[in-house]
C-alpha cells in the first residue's frame, strides 16, 4: 500500500477525528483550564516557599502517607537526589535498579556523571525484578529502585504479596527503598489499594503529574522530614529552585483533582482494547491482559509496512490508534498505549469500525 502524500503516522493521528491515547492536547489550553478559576490575586511562591507550594506539598504528604513532600519540576532531578541522599547516609555509591530503569536508559548517565554513584543492574530485562534477584544484592547497596509500573516493559506490576517481602528484606538488610512512582495512581486498581498503602513499603517514593494525571510538568518526592529537608539543599544545588514554580504547582493540583478518581476507569478501558487488539491477527499485547491503564502492542509486521496500513484505517475511521512505531526486528515493531480522557471520547462503533479494518489489512 502506497504512503498518500508522504503523511507520517505521527501527523496521520493528530489529524484523526479521535486519537484515542492519552487525556488531551498538548497546547496552552490545558493551563488556561488549570487557571481558569484561580483567583488572580493569589500569591505565587517564591524560591520554593509561600502558600500555594506548601499545602499542595502537605496535600501530597497525606495522600502519599509520608511526613513530608517536595515539589520538584521533574522526575529526574527528584530521583537522582533521592539516590544521592541514601548513598551518603549509608557511605557506600552502590545504588541497583532495574536495567530498563529510566535512570539507566533515559537520563544521559546523570546519577554517574552528577553524583559519581555506582549503579547496580538487577534482574533481567524482560522482567520484573523478583524477591530472590533481590536476596542476590549486597550489603553496601544503600538503596533499591523500584518501578511501579515498569513502563519498559509494559506496565507489568510486582504482585503486592512479593511487594512486601521484597520491603521486609530490605529493611533486615539496611538497604533503603525507593519507589519510581511516575505512575503510581495508575497502580491502585489493580491492587485495590490506597497510595500510601503502596507507599508505606518504601522509604521514599516519586511521583509524576504529566502522565496518567495529565498536568503540564512537576513532581512530588516524599519520606520523612530529615530526608525532604536535605532534598531541598539539593534541589537548590540542581537549579530547580526556579523563583516561581506555580504554574505547575495549580496545574498539577487541577488535573490531580479533576482525574484522580477516574484510574479505575482508565484501566478497565486499558483491558477492553487489549482484549479487543488481541482478537486481530499479528497482534499481541504486553502485558496480554494490562495491569494498568497502559500496555504495549506489539504486530507482526516492520513498521514500515505497518505505518501506511494504520494511516488508511484512521483515514477511513477517523481514529487515531496510535502514534508511533519501534522497529524489534525486521518483522516485527511495537508501541505503547496509554488511555486517559481521550478514550472514552470515541463512538464505539467508530473503534469496532478502526479494529475491523486493521484486521483485514494483518490478513493480507
Amino acid at each position: 500500500m502506497e504512503q498518500k502524500n508522504k503523511i507520517t503516522l505521527a501527523e496521520a493521528y493528530n489529524k484523526s477525528e479521535y486519537p484515542i491515547l492519552g487525556n488531551g492536547k498538548w497546547n496552552v489550553q490545558m493551563l488556561k483550564e488549570a487557571l481558569e478559576h484561580v483567583d488572580g490575586t493569589m500569591a505565587g511562591d517564591r524560591y520554593g516557599t509561600g502558600k500555594v507550594i506548601e499545602d499542595f506539598e502537605r496535600k501530597m504528604a497525606d495522600m502519599l502517607g509520608k511526613e513530608s513532600a517536595v515539589f520538584f519540576p521533574s522526575g529526574t532531578m527528584a530521583q537522582q537526589i533521592a539516590m544521592r541522599i541514601w548513598s551518603d547516609e549509608k557511605d557506600s555509591k552502590i545504588v541497583a535498579y532495574h536495567p530498563l530503569s529510566h535512570l539507566e536508559i533515559h537520563e544521559e548517565d546523570g546519577l554517574k556523571e552528577l553524583h559519581h554513584l555506582e549503579p547496580v543492574l538487577v534482574g533481567e530485562a524482560h522482567r520484573l525484578i523478583r524477591l530472590q534477584d533481590v536476596k542476590q544484592l549486597g550489603g553496601d547497596v544503600a538503596c533499591l529502585l523500584l518501578e511501579l509500573p515498569q513502563r519498559e516493559i509494559g506496565g507489568q506490576l510486582t504482585e503486592f504479596e512479593e511487594l512486601v517481602e521484597i520491603s521486609a528484606y530490605c529493611r533486615e538488610q539496611g538497604i533503603r527503598l525507593h519507589l519510581d512512582g511516575a505512575r503510581l495512581f495508575e497502580t491502585t486498581p489493580y491492587y485495590g489499594k490506597s497510595a500510601a498503602e503502596i507507599c508505606a513499603l518504601f522509604d521514599s517514593v516519586y511521583v509524576s503529574f504529566y502522565k496518567g494525571i495529565g498536568g503540564i510538568a512537576g513532581a512530588i518526592l516524599a519520606g520523612p522530614e530529615k530526608f525532604t529537608t536535605v532534598s531541598k539543599v539539593w534541589k537548590r544545588r540542581h537549579g530547580g529552585d526556579l523563583i516561581g514554580l506555580y504554574p505547575y504547582i495549580l496545574s498539577s493540583d487541577y488535573y490531580f483533582n479533576k482525574r484522580i478518581d477516574r484510574m479505575a476507569e482508565y484501566y478497565n478501558r486499558a483491558k477492553e482494547l487489549a482484549s479487543l487488539f488481541n482478537q486481530c491477527s499479528g497482534v499481541r499485547t504486553v502485558p496480554q491482559v494490562p495491569v494498568t491503564n497502559m500496555f504495549h502492542l506489539h504486530f507482526h509486521m516492520s513498521a514500515s509496512d505497518l505505518a501506511p496500513i494504520l494511516i488508511d484505517v484512521y483515514t477511513q475511521t477517523g481514529v487515531g490508534l496510535i502514534s508511533f512505531l519501534r522497529e524489534v526486528h525486521d518483522q516485527e515493531c511495537k508501541t505503547e498505549i496509554s488511555l486517559g480522557d481521550r478514550y472514552g471520547e470515541v463512538p464505539q462503533d467508530r473503534l469496532y469500525q478502526a479494529i475491523q479494518l486493521l484486521q483485514e489489512h494483518m490478513l493480507k
